[in-house]
């Protein structure tokens, strides 16, 4: 059984260089440096073309994950944006104020996304009982949980990203992510079990003009991006992972 590869990217570069390094899945965001946005409709329908199952981030602003009505509306009308690309999922979350999963609001959003796949975002690693929301997440129907493990980086959840999975079973698949690098994703899966994993690949870098800095329309001299070589050399530190079909 393969273990299937997702890379987040927020530009048509980024997709490119993801798929041509060997990415199974793209997790498509604007606005990476901040965790990750709904990408635009333009690029949406760049992704659509490319080939690679590619889930669209749901997630209207920065910050908490306890969204206003007003806010609500608006992922519903992003959901249906990614529908009419005709992409092949979203990725989801919503908190109420003291880190618990939204299920009233989740539920919404998830049936307004009927037909499509989905995936539960790190909303999950803020929650304080992450086995009732392991539970709630399969109740709505969501394929899979991005989680670092209620950590920074997927590193140090190691031991609750492991529960995670023995519980989950085949019901749900545990994609650890954050901080997953071709240095320790051999670590984190020999340790977790996990089948799928998640991976920004942003390695390179791409310098920003003096004056796009000095009148702030860049934060700094160079930003990431995605590199194919790191994406190509997870692919194959993963292919160590395989189990091969019986009989």
């Amino acid at each position: 059984m393969k273990i299937q590869l997702e890379i987040c990217v927020d530009t048509p570069d980024g997709l490119a260089a993801a798929i041509k390094g060997g990415a199974d899945r793209i997790e498509l965001c604007s606005a990476l440096s901040i965790g990750g946005l709904t990408p635009s409709p333009g690029l949406m329908r760049i992704a659509a073309r490319a080939g690679v199952p590619t889930y669209a981030m749901i997630r209207p602003r920065e910050g908490d994950f306890v969204f206003s009505p007003g806010e609500l509306d608006q992922m519903r009308r992003d959901i249906d944006a990614v529908r009419a690309a005709g992409l092949a999922g979203v990725v989801l979350g919503a908190s109420e104020p003291r880190g618990k999963l939204d299920a009233e609001a989740l539920f919404h959003l998830r049936s307004h996304a009927e037909g499509m796949g989905a995936t539960l975002h790190r909303a999950f690693d803020l929650v304080p009982e992450p086995f009732e929301a392991l539970e709630l997440a399969i109740a709505l129907g969501f394929e899979r949980i991005l989680t670092s493990g209620r950590e920074r980086k997927a590193m140090d959840g190691v031991p609750l990203l492991a529960e995670l999975v023995q519980r989950a079973g085949e019901r749900l698949a545990i994609m650890p992510g954050s901080g997953v690098r071709p240095e320790n994703v051999a670590h984190i899966l020999d340790r977790t079990g996990a089948r799928e994993i998640h991976a920004s690949c942003r390695t390179g870098s791409q310098t920003v003009a003096p004056e796009a800095v000095a009148l702030g329309f860049a934060n700094t001299p160079r930003i990431d991006v995605t590199a194919e070589e790191s994406v190509a050399k997870m692919v194959e530190i993963l292919r160590v992972f395989e189990i091969p079909p019986s009989g």
